[in-house]
């Protein structure tokens, strides 16, 4: 029996989406290297910024997969008026939210950052707060944004979310250059050129989803109505996910604050190897969006035989993909790490981090975060939360403080514990899998 997807309709998806996970990681990325020219305590306030806003978009993100798997189970049952609804009703979800969580975080950002990295150096601090305002303004546009991509992604259109990352991407990088090297803002104008990417792709995605001819038209939209129970649908998904993804940024935060305890110079180095891990990564991020949309559609036709085969076939997909990427930047690590204006015993114990990086990103990455997106895409999101949960905790958290505060390691058993955590997730995803328990999981 022929597979739901051809070989060429699954390219098309995917292709697209690994472009704009790279696209969407240069942003980021961008403002590190461009903020590095004033220093490590820019590139330090900048790094403890995103990871604390991390933590907020995460609910973001979860809300979009919410909302994807619903939209692509209701397309898999070729369900468009339902699918339609469900993607009105995320939009209304979206914006509450990060409007809601702007107006609470921007007046106490300041108490934020005390609370997660206690006492940090002072040009450090001033740094953070610059960077966070225009980021925190940035929010109801990244969500919207993050919203309309998922949605754009269920119906198969990833070339559009790659053209508008691409724009993000020359707003935010020109910006930076008029800002941080032409009138010397430093992280301030990192911020404001994220604001205005963002601001823009959302522009963009919404006339291209408000047209009437869109299978998902958001034509009409302020009318309403709202759907109680397509929200409710959404949640289901929406709320494990954005706790599980919340604990794992709590963690991560708990992490970051033990840190900055080792020091400024810590600090940049663990944000150079942050930024090795996400460039590795691109492909498989790029895949597992795809994952949401093809099993969820696969799950919305209740064919489980395609479910497992794309699993599998996705799967190996990342694994090759990674692989093609970290080779040869295993290479070239010493040259890249040069670009981020560390000092040069910072650079020493940075240029093993990130090799060793590369490595637990080809081989246990996959299975720690390509497979929840299959359970994320049939609704099994419970045991998500439960999995990520108890490894974060167990191995990642209480690992890196044992190794640090007990056993007096530097910042590279912060990466350590990362690790150990990935190999449990994965045997835990593994298993859940193999033991077929997903099948019993319905969301629409």
């Amino acid at each position: 029996m022929p597979h739901q997807y051809t070989r060429k309709e699954l390219y098309s998806l995917i292709i697209p989406l690994i472009a704009d996970s790279f696209l969407s990681i240069l942003i980021g990325m961008a403002d590190t290297v461009m903020v590095s020219t004033c220093g490590e305590a820019a590139v330090s306030g900048v790094s403890l910024v995103d990871t604390v806003s991390n933590l907020l978009i995460t609910l973001f993100s979860a809300f979009a997969t919410g909302g994807a798997v619903v939209v692509s189970q209701y397309l898999g049952r070729s369900d468009k008026e339902s699918a339609r609804r469900g993607a009105k009703n995320l939009i209304y979800i979206s914006a509450a939210i990060s409007i809601a969580m702007t107006l609470i975080v921007m007046p106490i950002r300041s108490h934020i950052v005390d609370f997660f990295f206690g006492t940090i150096d002072a040009d450090v601090k001033g740094f953070t707060d610059d960077y966070f305002v225009p980021i925190l303004l940035s929010y109801p546009f990244l969500a919207l944004y993050s919203a309309l991509t998922a949605i754009s992604r269920a119906e198969n259109r990833s070339f559009r979310t790659m053209g508008v990352s691409a724009m993000m991407n020359a707003i935010n990088i020109t910006g930076n250059a008029i800002l941080i090297y032409g009138f010397g803002m430093g992280p301030r104008g990192a911020g404001i050129s994220s604001l205005l990417s963002r601001m823009a792709g959302f522009a963009i995605m919404f006339m291209f989803l408000h047209r009437r001819s869109d299978m998902l038209s958001l034509s009409g939209i302020a009318k309403g109505p709202v759907d109680l129970k397509m929200i409710a649908r959404i949640l289901r998904i929406g709320i494990p996910a954005g706790l599980e993804g919340a604990t794992f940024h709590i963690g991560k935060i708990m992490v970051q604050s033990l840190t900055a305890s080792l020091g400024t110079s810590a600090i940049a180095i663990n944000a150079v190897t942050g930024n090795f891990n996400a460039y590795s990564n691109i492909p498989g991020n790029g895949i597992n969006l795809a994952m949401i949309t093809i099993i969820g559609q696969c799950r919305g036709k209740k064919d489980f035989r395609d479910i497992s085969y794309y699993t599998r076939y996705l799967l190996i997909l990342v694994y090759i993909s990674t692989l093609a990427i970290n080779i040869p930047f295993f290479a070239v690590t010493p040259s890249v790490v040069s670009f981020y204006g560390l000092e040069a015993s910072s650079i020493a114990t940075a240029v093993p981090m990130c090799r060793l990086c590369l490595a637990a990103c080809a081989l246990l990455w996959p299975l720690a975060f390509t497979l929840p997106n299959m359970l994320k895409a049939v609704g099994d999101v419970r045991f998500i939360l439960f999995a990520s949960f108890s490894s974060m905790w167990i191995f990642r958290v209480g690992g890196a403080y044992l190794m640090v505060r007990a056993l007096g390691m530097g910042v590279e058993a912060i990466w350590y514990a990362m690790y150990m955590d990935w190999a449990a997730r994965g045997i835990l995803f593994s298993s859940r899998i193999l033991s077929g328990r997903w099948k019993t999981k319905e969301v629409i």
